[in-house]
């Protein structure tokens, strides 16, 4: 009976201080510098979620390596519902080369999926090749030849050595930190080839500044029609999808993140907000606290099984 009326009092308190969250400003952590892919993100949706609790959320740019400084500032953060973390894929479940400072799944609290993206295969308008079966066959002609660029180790890297394995193709990788930078290396003719987020790369390709010549995904994205799907391009093997999404630290009270997950929801089925995410070829991935949850686990899976086959490769 005692138990029964603890666990009473503690429903009513939770509940109570669910109601008064927030009374303050909140920290929306983005583990990449301003200007990248998920810091474009972050920004409309802190102002808008700001709107809907009543209190400022403030984008804190906290980069290096690849993502996890910021990635593990929240882990370690008071569970209160003032730390959260804006993340990509890349510093939860894309890491697995590196010793991540945290557990991806034990020291976070998932809160929701905001959107997703396919990466886009980008080469130099020199290089002499329009399709991605061209590339492949440029490349085999010179093997480890060909320089691509990659935003880190757990970035673009894996879905180059995806793209290893299933081609049989051979490359070195140039590395650089952070996406921005490699991009603009690509254009400026440093690098040959890279995978790019796609909306960070879709205006170079419009512009005639890079070529595109497939997206990592089973259709065609409506931000960039004229490229084509991986499944068009011979590889349908080749699905890799960045995503971003919003985490708390573990322990966190449910009622807040229950708040916050309605609030983002609601947030992302704006008009407003649609519209600007199909302008910066994002796809809306809004969900349940369980479906992120299931999402983080399954691309745990899948990357550690594409790392460990890379390096079987890389030793035979």
């Amino acid at each position: 009976m005692t138990r029964l009326f603890a666990g009473a009092l503690l429903c009513v308190s939770l509940g109570a201080f669910a109601q008064s969250y927030p009374s303050k400003p909140v920290r929306l952590v983005v583990g990449w510098p301003p200007g990248g892919a998920a810091d474009t993100m972050a920004r409309p949706l802190a102002a808008k979620l700001g709107e809907a609790l009543g209190r400022p959320v403030v984008v804190e740019n906290r980069p290096g390596a690849t993502g996890t400084i910021g990635a593990s500032l929240v882990a370690k953060a008071v569970p209160d519902g003032y730390t959260l973390l804006h993340a990509s894929s890349n510093e939860i479940v894309l890491n697995p080369y590196e010793k991540m400072p945290y557990d991806p799944v034990a020291d976070f609290a998932p809160i929701s999926s905001v959107v997703a993206f396919p990466s886009i295969l980008v080469v130099h308008p020199s290089l002499p090749v329009r399709t991605v079966k061209e590339l492949i066959a440029f490349m085999r002609a010179r093997p480890g030849k060909l320089n691509f660029a990659t935003a880190g180790a757990g970035t673009s890297h894996l879905t180059g050595e995806l793209f290893k394995l299933r081609t049989g193709v051979s490359f070195t990788y140039v590395a650089y930190k952070g996406g921005g930078p490699a991009i603009v290396d690509l254009i400026g003719g440093h690098v040959e080839a890279m995978f790019a987020t796609l909306p960070s790369a879709v205006g170079y390709v419009k512009s005639g500044k890079s070529k595109g010549l497939m997206v990592t995904n089973r259709k065609r994205s409506a931000a960039a029609p004229e490229v084509p799907a991986a499944t068009e391009a011979g590889l349908p093997d080749m699905q890799a999808l960045t995503w971003n999404g919003v985490l708390a630290p573990a322990g966190t009270p449910s009622p807040i993140l229950d708040r916050l997950q309605r609030e983002i929801a609601t947030v992302m089925s704006t008009q407003e907000m649609k519209a600007r995410m199909l302008q910066n070829a994002y796809e809306i991935t809004t969900g349940s606290r369980e479906a992120f949850a299931r999402t983080i686990r399954d691309d745990l899976v899948l990357w550690t099984k594409l790392v460990k086959a890379s390096r079987d490769e890389t030793q035979r």
